[in-house]
């Protein structure tokens, strides 16, 4: 298992999902992390399930489209914790469903401010910070849907796409300077926005399953132990790389 002993992790969405497996699986290797989402009550309560299996944890309030908020957030950790080593920027929602001809721009422009423009806005905070500590690592949750097309979702789709570009871009200007950012990008996985867009509807679980070649959902601590896997030196030389974690649902 990956070691981060000593190491600092911030993640947000973390108050449920994919965001809360990656901070317990960010503690279980050992390190200290500040659990953040705009659920405060969700973030403590992972926070507290952090601290019950021995680690060190905070939680914190954050509304990743707000650029103050981010920015804070970061201030926050660094004060408390020393530094800053790892970040997942995890934060997402899904946005409503409909063909792009008939797409409601207010979802649009929902979805496009928490998905891409929030990854965008913690970056810009976490990455000075990063730098400063002499380097680090950021995974950022992009989507199977950031590499292919899925109908119907056409600002999730858009916005993920935008995330793995933005992967892309800072790979490049911070890999110079000890920074490695990558991307993890998830297949259907059962987390409670997956069960908030089947609708409880089991016919629409089982579609989803049958798109990965292993006909099933992920578990979010499949995805968690990936993340955990690419900020650790286990995957000291992986930058810019946006790692599939579908089952192969991409391949078919």
């Amino acid at each position: 298992m990956a070691d981060l002993t000593g190491k600092v992790a911030l993640v947000t969405g973390a108050a449920s999902g994919i965001g809360a497996a990656s901070a317990l699986a960010f503690a279980a290797a050992g390190a200290r992390v500040a659990a953040c989402d705009r659920d405060l009550a969700g973030a403590e309560a992972t926070a507290k399930l952090i601290g019950e299996a021995g680690g060190e944890a905070m939680a914190v309030a954050v509304d990743v489209t707000d650029a103050d908020q981010t920015q804070a957030m970061v201030d926050r950790v660094v004060a408390a914790f020393g530094r800053l080593d790892c970040a997942h920027n995890n934060a997402g929602i899904t946005g409503s469903s409909a063909p792009t001809g008939e797409y409601p721009l207010s979802e649009w422009d929902k979805v496009l401010a928490v998905n891409l423009t929030g990854v965008f806005l913690c970056l810009r905070a976490e990455l000075p910070a990063l730098v400063a500590g002499g380097g680090g690592a950021v995974v950022n949750t992009a989507s199977f849907s950031g590499l292919v097309a899925v109908p119907r979702i056409p600002a999730y789709v858009a916005s993920k796409h935008g995330v793995v570009g933005l992967t892309k871009a800072a790979a490049v200007e911070y890999g110079r300077k000890g920074v490695r950012v990558n991307a993890v990008c998830p297949g259907s996985t059962r987390t409670p926005m997956v069960e908030g867009f089947s609708g409880g509807d089991s016919r629409v679980e089982e579609a989803m399953a049958a798109a990965s070649p292993m006909r099933r959902l992920a578990e979010p601590e499949e995805i968690a132990r990936t993340v955990v896997w690419l900020c650790s030196d286990e995957a000291s030389f992986v930058n810019g790389h946006s790692l599939a974690v579908d089952g192969g649902a991409v391949i078919q």
